[in-house]
């Protein structure tokens, strides 16, 4: 997920304090959330969304996906 977060940042064009603006937080939030130090929860996960310009379900749908491809890659899946 914290992949994720951070690709969904990049593919927006927004630096950490881009995306800290918009969330009106510190950049520093921004840093400590994607490296995992500090956890979303899921109201924070769709205000996050929102500030990427994509919607909590779309998010979800994505990492879901790759939660599949990494199972499938490490044989946990058929």
């Amino acid at each position: 997920m914290l992949r994720l977060l951070r690709e969904e940042r990049l593919a927006a064009g927004l630096s950490q304090e881009q995306l800290a603006t918009r969330l009106q937080v510190t950049q520093v939030f921004v840093s400590k959330c994607e490296r995992g130090q500090r956890r979303i929860d899921p109201v924070e996960l769709r205000t996050w969304c929102m500030a990427l310009g994509t919607t909590g379900a779309r998010f979800y749908e994505a990492f879901e996906e790759a939660a599949l491809k990494n199972e499938i890659l490490l044989g946990k899946k058929s």
